[in-house]
């Protein structure tokens, strides 16, 4: 499967989706997940994003 940019953007918000959902259902308090976990995943993943795209360009060069 080919990523372009809509894939990899919709792949990315449903992780970060899925994750933010999760720990809903656990005791942890709403505005803690709000304004605490959902920026650092979000932020964490764009530079995983970052470094992956970066790693695969240098890997289709060699």
């Amino acid at each position: 499967m080919e990523f372009d940019a809509t894939r990899t953007v919709a792949v990315f918000v449903v992780l970060v989706a899925i994750g933010t959902l999760g720990l809903f259902a656990t005791p942890m308090d709403q505005s803690t997940i709000l304004m605490m976990v959902l920026p650092s995943l979000v932020v964490g993943g764009l530079v995983f994003l970052f470094l992956g795209v970066k790693h695969g360009e240098y890997r289709a060069t060699r």
